[in-house]
């Protein structure tokens, strides 16, 4: 007999609607669910192949600990005890901030609202953050700063083709999110404009009508200059900006600094193609600017993302219908998993942790004394680099939950050195990730496919995970991980391991706050296509578009942000002459702990790679598929060349999904965005020349090279 299960693709923001066909003794299939609205049936090659993941022989399927230097089998009991004994001995040492907590955007919202609570509340540590932090942080402030209230979209996805001109600036969905594609080329379909900002020639930059290719960490300079265009055009929206903002002055100097020959200077677009730009967006009836993280990953990060937004304001382009400013997400939650908990400053509703009101509201639903929760903790790098610190400075042990931070996070090198360097890693997980190999104990999680979970997408719309398959032998759920954990810490009630009922906890815990769900329930998901939020109330409709009437400002103004030009943290010079940006490739996704298992993705895209001008590698002598060592300050990494016009003749590109050798975030910079705290992993100097033969191993020390990689 087979059952069909209406669910969620396990990978990207879209969270495209997807069924799976289980029958017992065969294998699960992934079949077309073509009434969800967001992707109509389309899925891409890691949606379509995403039944393999369910494979047993590509995950883990027991608990393990590390003795004598090996993991070995073990089970549960002993597992947890050894994670409950080393915690509460690293805790009686050096106090409760000496244990960390890094969770991840893919976790459900249940997951991540229940892991904030347990650090503050089990742990009693301030120190929890996630890999969510490198997603979307910037747009996040950004978000906050102007409007008031963060949603990475403010609209739905089907009002894209309904506006008459859009700026996506450093994104590339063809690859990152292929079944959003179809929204851009209905834009230009129905006459829209489609301006693509990216200083690569990328799929997606293809479909546009206009490319600009910008030096890397210019976009914040292309953006002021944008708006420079649009006062002298004189096609500001006055009547917009006096009845709907403030701030306007200090944002018209800044832009009327950066006039179109200087940004020509620092972006390398010409002038009468900038004036293009700015006179299409300018002039059209309706707009929106989408960015992602190529903008974002940068040490000005929230600057960018405030000054793209001023570009939406200024032309009465947002807080109207088909207009305005969004963000396109990465991670499956990463909207979701940044609102109930375990971000370092929040508390569940997107409420601030050092806001007392918003204290008291949460503690008096966790059932604890708020006096007893802690403040804000580090970010997530700054987390990273504490770990293993002499004393109470540091961070000893850390619970870490649906990340893979020895590939992903920045100045990756270091990371693993500090991972390396804890008293006790405790790592939960599907896969034996490249982070859970270095750990003391391994502890094997159900997946999306295993059990139920919400998880909020892209446009802020809750959705439903359901459970399709059972939870193989030897496996447990996270909610039940924290819940026996709390226990075994003495910390007895309050934790469930059943995702309904810790969802309408965290309903009872998001009242009134920003990103509130106290309307929306499982039954209302299942009901419909999912419930936008905010829904403060069960007779609630679901608010799918933001800021029309007003914004989420005290007074329902936006703000424009004060900003100017600055140079990247570290520009090219004589020692490391090139720019470095990272990406993604259509058939790995993230650090590839997943996709790297399946084989369909893996034969698509096998390895590592550097992409460079033909232009360069004719001045440095490597031919297509030679190796190519790219060193920055921070490490060297290795990986054939791959020779495309596509690039600038000034940069040179390598995705970040692969760990050893080639793994680019060894070379990437951590300097952070001091609002956001984003690391800026889309621009770095480096050198480049060819490395021979030989391939670096990964984790060989090298001298005079930096630091060990």
């Amino acid at each position: 007999m087979t059952t069909t299960t209406d669910t969620h693709c396990p990978y990207c923001s879209l969270q495209c609607g997807m069924r799976l066909a289980a029958a017992d003794g065969a294998e699960t299939l992934v079949v077309e669910r073509p009434g969800f609205p967001v992707n109509r049936g389309a899925l891409c090659g890691k949606g379509r192949s995403a039944a393999a993941l369910l494979d047993p022989a590509s995950r883990l399927g027991t608990p393990l600990v590390r003795e004598r230097g090996e993991l070995r089998a073990a089970t549960w009991d002993e597992a947890l005890s050894r994670v409950a004994r080393g915690f509460a001995a690293i805790r009686a040492e050096y106090g409760a901030d000496a244990v960390g907590v890094f969770g991840g955007g893919g976790l459900t919202n249940e997951k991540a609202y229940q892991l904030g609570k347990f650090a503050r509340v089990a742990l009693g540590t301030a120190n929890i953050d996630y890999n969510g932090r490198f997603c979307m942080s910037s747009a996040a402030a950004g978000n906050r700063i102007a409007f008031g209230l963060d949603r990475g979209l403010p609209f739905p996805l089907e009002d894209i083709p309904r506006t008459e001109c859009l700026i996506l600036v450093g994104s590339n969905p063809a690859e990152t999110m292929p079944p959003a594609l179809r929204y851009f080329r209905e834009l230009r379909e129905n006459g829209g404009t489609l301006i693509v900002v990216d200083p690569r020639r990328t799929r997606t930059a293809e479909q546009a009508d206009l490319h600009l290719q910008p030096l890397p960490g210019s976009d914040l300079a292309l953006a002021l200059g944008l708006l420079h265009l649009l006062i002298a055009d004189g096609t500001v929206d006055t009547g917009f900006i006096e009845a709907r903002t403030t701030g306007f002055g200090q944002a018209r100097a800044a832009a009327m600094a950066h006039w179109p020959e200087r940004v020509e200077r620092l972006t390398g677009i010409a002038a009468d193609r900038l004036r293009e730009v700015a006179h299409r967006f300018g002039r059209a009836r309706t707009g929106m600017v989408l960015t992602a993280r190529g903008p974002e990953q940068q040490s000005k990060g929230t600057d960018t993302v405030g000054a793209w937004i001023n570009l939406c304001l200024a032309s009465g382009k947002a807080g109207r219908l088909y207009s305005g400013y969004g963000c396109l997400t990465g991670q499956g939650n990463g909207q979701g998993g940044r609102e109930h908990g375990q971000k370092a400053d929040q508390l569940p509703g997107y409420r601030s942790i050092e806001d007392p009101a918003a204290r008291e509201h949460v503690a008096r639903v966790w059932g604890v004394d708020p006096d007893t929760l802690p403040r804000s903790g580090r970010s997530a790098y700054e987390l990273l680099d504490s770990l293993g610190a002499p004393g109470e400075d540091g961070v000893h042990g850390l619970l870490l939950m649906g990340s893979n931070p020895a590939v992903s996070a920045p100045r990756a090198a270091r990371v693993t050195q500090r991972l390396r360097s804890l008293d006790l890693l405790v790592v939960s997980d599907l896969v034996l990730s490249d982070t859970a190999q270095l750990a003391d104990v391994v502890l094997p999680s159900a997946q999306w496919a295993e059990e139920t979970g919400t998880m909020t997408s892209i446009e802020g719309r809750v959705i439903l995970r359901q459970q399709a398959v059972d939870v193989p032998d030897g496996v447990r759920g996270d909610l039940w991980l924290m819940r026996e954990l709390a226990e075994r810490l003495g910390v007895g009630r309050g934790f469930h391991d059943d995702p309904e009922t810790v969802f309408d906890e965290l309903r009872r815990a998001s009242a009134g706050g920003q990103a509130d769900y106290a309307g929306i329930s499982y039954d209302r998901i299942r009901a419909g296509d999912g419930v936008f939020w905010p829904c403060p109330a069960e007779d609630h409709p679901g608010t799918p578009r933001l800021f029309l009437d007003a914004f989420a400002t005290p007074d329902g103004r936006a703000r424009f942000a004060p900003v100017t030009h600055r140079p990247a943290a570290e520009e090219p010079d004589a020692a490391y002459p090139l720019y470095l940006t990272t990406g993604r490739v259509l058939a790995q996704y993230q650090s590839g702990a997943q996709t790297r298992r399946v084989e369909a993705l893996n034969s698509a895209a096998p390895g590592p790679f550097v992409e460079l001008h033909p232009l360069l590698a004719r001045r440095l002598a490597v031919a297509e598929g030679e190796l190519l060592a790219v060193t920055s300050r921070r490490g060297r990494a290795v990986a054939p060349a791959r020779i495309t016009d596509a690039i600038r003749t000034d940069t040179v590109f390598m995705p970040f999904h692969w760990p050893g050798a080639g793994r680019a975030n060894t070379l990437t910079n951590p300097a952070l965005d001091p609002t956001s705290k984003m690391p800026e992993f889309k621009v770095c100097a480096v050198r480049v020349e060819a490395a021979g033969a030989a391939v670096v191993p990964a984790g060989a020390a090298r001298s005079g090279q930096g630091e060990p990689v």
